[in-house]
């Protein structure tokens, strides 16, 4: 069981290490131990079990892009985009760019309560409705719109109460495997909505969400149970807003 869900466990702690090492220039982990202020052994045990002390590390790295040091996507360059607004206030990272060329400018999003919709697909059916306000936010994707982000599976990349920036998808066809989306579906007659990594599934016509938190266990979820898909194009951080 532990073999099957290291499998699909998004985070590799030996390459963490690495990475963090590399951002600050580190040559041995006994600098990098010494930086974070934990032994050698901790950090060689951390490395074993791929296991590490999220919180810690991510403080120690606060100017660093945590998208890269926890996945190795994206670039160790820090997170320059600011959003300013009433609605929300902080760092913004990008998470998904498309491989079409698309400009890059300061573009309002509006901002929805998917908690008052009964799922994606009702909000996206009837967006004035939920609509919260809009946002202004330099330098980012097209977007459909963003809410707010509930519960810990992909702790620590989103925090509850994060912000993300969505685009609708229109088929299962236009699926990115290896992305982030929300996805919206019902099972034994109760509607969900969640933010997960979607790779392919073993099983037929399902697809497998997968949480970056390790206490979240991986599910394969069929297609037929699916409503509605978007893939997420940034965040925003909730230690950064008002």
């Amino acid at each position: 069981m532990d073999t099957d869900r290291n499998k699909y466990q998004m985070f590799n702690v030996g390459d963490i290490v690495k990475r963090a090492k590399i951002v600050m220039a580190f040559k041995t982990d006994t600098q990098l131990a010494r930086f974070l202020g934990v032994s050698r052994s901790t950090l060689s045990n951390w490395v074993t079990r791929n296991s590490i002390d999220f919180p810690l590390l991510l403080s120690h790295f606060a100017e660093v892009d945590y998208n890269w040091l926890l996945t190795g996507k994206g670039s160790p360059v820090p997170r320059t985009s600011y959003c300013d607004n009433e609605l929300a206030k902080g760092e913004v990272e990008v998470v998904q760019n498309s491989k079409s060329a698309e400009p890059l400018d300061e573009r309002s999003v509006t901002l929805y309560d998917i908690s008052a919709a009964a799922n994606l697909k009702t909000l996206l059916a009837d967006r004035p409705q939920y609509a919260l306000g809009k946002i202004v936010i330099p330098n980012i994707p097209v977007c459909d719109g963003a809410v707010y982000v509930s519960g810990d599976s992909m702790y620590p990349i989103l925090k509850s109460g994060d912000i993300v920036g969505f685009r609708s998808i229109n088929s299962f066809s236009d699926v990115i495997f290896g992305e982030m989306y929300i996805v919206s579906f019902e099972r034994g007659g109760d509607e969900y909505l969640t933010v997960k990594y979607v790779n392919r599934s073993e099983v037929k016509g399902c697809i497998k969400l997968v949480s970056y938190n390790p206490h979240h266990d991986p599910m394969d979820l069929p297609l037929e149970q699916i409503n509605a898909m978007a893939i997420v194009k940034f965040s925003i951080r909730k230690n950064l807003m008002m």
